[in-house]
């Protein structure tokens, strides 16, 4: 683990939005936060925010240009911790002003009132299958590669894939879901709270010293998590957005 920050009381947790304009919900709740109807100090991104967004394919970035101009309205004056995801990856040149940790740097970590807290999109330790793909997917030649791609076909690679990943249903439960993450032995990253996303299932878990969490998915019901603390008890506060 690497690259420690600073939690903040009353931060913002979003994960597993899957941002589209198949799903626009996200939009309307960012813009609350934009326009300081919904206040936090610091805004947390887990990962899957966008169903698509690729730091050198342009269409991407074209497709979800409302929130990205949001999302950098807000890190001017609130600070924007962002986890890239296996849906958006490559962002620190769309996200400027924001904190954006790539797949490799996960877990990050946080010391709050003194429980150290790790974070991650939850794609990290799939196997070796997995990080040759994640590697491949992830280099800029590939990108490049598929945006040029992507011009050619006038995207209706990308619009296919926008189209077929809207569908996918975000709120399945994963069957055997505690006995799976047991044997990730994920009591080697030494923390007090393990917190991820990407696996969709609002549960959490306690193993010997630490205590896992698994975040629900905005995609599912809007729903997202404010840090709170009460005397020395922390937890996530779960909401549930509603547009207005």
């Amino acid at each position: 683990m690497s690259h420690n920050i600073k939690l903040l009381e009353g931060a913002c947790i979003i994960s597993d939005a899957h941002y589209s304009k198949l799903r626009p919900e996200l939009l309307s709740f960012i813009k609350e936060i934009e326009s300081g109807r919904v206040k936090t100090r610091q805004l947390i991104l887990m990962g899957d925010i966008f169903d698509t967004l690729f730091g050198e394919v342009s269409f991407t970035h074209t497709i979800n240009q409302e929130l990205i101009h949001s999302l950098n309205n807000i890190s001017q004056n609130i600070e924007l911790i962002y986890l890239e995801g296996n849906h958006d990856f490559n962002l620190q040149k769309i996200f400027p002003k924001a904190k954006v940790f790539a797949l490799k740097q996960q877990p990050i970590t946080s010391d709050f009132h003194n429980k150290k807290i790790a974070f991650a999109h939850g794609d990290f330790d799939l196997g070796l299958r997995y990080k040759l793909y994640s590697f491949v997917i992830r280099n800029p030649l590939t990108l490049i590669l598929l945006g040029f791609i992507d011009r050619v076909t006038k995207h209706s690679i990308l619009k296919k894939l926008d189209n077929y990943l809207a569908k996918k249903d975000d709120c399945k439960t994963f069957v055997g879901f505690r006995e799976y993450i047991e044997l990730r032995n994920l009591e080697k990253y030494k923390c007090d709270y393990f917190i991820e996303g990407h696996y969709h299932q609002n549960s959490a878990f306690t193993f010997g010293q630490y205590k896992y969490i698994n975040l629900a998915a905005f995609a599912c019901n809007q729903r997202y998590f404010i840090v709170k603390s009460v005397k020395d008890n922390e937890f996530l506060e779960e909401h549930s957005y509603k547009e207005r």
